[in-house]
């Protein structure tokens, strides 16, 4: 019998979240005996539609039986999608609910499908989080994720939703990458009103780029305020064991969300749904959770 053969598209090899969603892909695949081909967009939305296309239109017998794949841009890819239903190929797109899926699911030989984390909730931590950081109140540097990913915006307005109305947020725009976020730190301080701006507490939307704006802060020579930067607390998303976790653990971070890495969830949902011939919910979510827990991280506050 003919081994399965999945594509799976990522954002970019440069970021902790998107290297965990390739590992439990991987792993899927061999516990499942499927054929997984990884490949990595490098953040260029039409790099990734290029790649998805290519393996869409290649021979028969190289085609995907199916794509999993995290949009790098925030249209969800609605052409390459099309293409590989009609070529009756299984989509499946993660941390997007795409408002073409309802649309395809009803023509699709195909399983289609999204699985996504609740992004929204994950904000809503945050700014609870942010409010057991800062119970007095204060200013935060908040670096977002790119403009158009709906992720980045849901994340936005969760925390604003749950954040205390005594806390201001300063935002920054970054790429989830550690070298994104330590430019927009660093293009910020350039700035006359970094001067007079008074920081509490830094956060980013991805533990890397909260990491890269401690790695800009490093490289403060002023001594004294180096190490005025260094002591607030900073705060990331995603709480991978051994990025996250670990850099909470060292200290590193004040506090991580853990999302749970999906493309190997996303396989064995096709994986089930091809061998039955099923077609399988329109939209599976998976819960995420405060790094150290609420409670305990406002415990830990003076």
């Amino acid at each position: 019998m003919r081994k399965l053969k999945v594509l799976v598209s990522l954002h970019t090899s440069q970021n902790d979240y998107q290297m965990a969603q390739s590992v439990s892909a991987d792993e899927a695949a061999r516990k499942l005996g499927i054929d997984v081909e990884i490949l990595f967009a490098e953040n260029d939305a039409v790099r990734q539609s290029t790649q998805i296309l290519e393996a869409v239109q290649s021979r028969a017998e190289a085609r995907p039986d199916a794509i999993v794949m995290e949009p790098v841009s925030g249209t969800a890819l609605p052409q390459a999608a099309q293409a590989a239903i009609s070529a009756g190929i299984g989509w499946a797109v993660m941390n997007r609910s795409p408002e073409y899926l309802p649309v395809l699911r009803k023509v699709a030989t195909a399983p289609v499908f999204a699985i996504s984390s609740d992004h929204g909730e994950i904000g809503r931590i945050q700014g609870r989080q942010f409010a057991a950081l800062l119970p007095k109140g204060g200013s935060m540097l908040y670096i977002e994720g790119p403009s158009q990913n709906t992720a980045v915006q849901q994340r936005t307005t969760g925390m604003l939703q749950t954040k205390p109305s005594n806390i201001q947020v300063t935002m920054l725009k970054a790429h989830w990458t550690e070298e994104s976020a330590e430019r927009a730190i660093r293009s910020w301080l350039q700035l006359a009103t970094s001067q007079s701006t008074a920081i509490d507490l830094v956060s980013a939307q991805d533990d890397c780029m909260a990491m890269g704006a401690r790695k800009a802060f490093q490289k403060i020579t002023n001594q004294e305020e180096r190490a005025r930067w260094l002591r607030l607390p900073f705060t990331g998303c995603d709480g991978l064991p051994a990025t996250g976790q670990k850099w909470v653990r060292e200290g590193f971070l004040a506090a991580t969300i853990y999302v749970l890495p999906l493309a190997g969830r996303a396989i064995e949902i096709l994986a089930k749904a091809l061998h039955e011939g099923t077609q399988p919910p329109e939209h599976a979510v998976a819960e995420s959770f405060s790094i150290p827990p609420l409670t305990i991280l406002a415990s830990l506050q003076p």
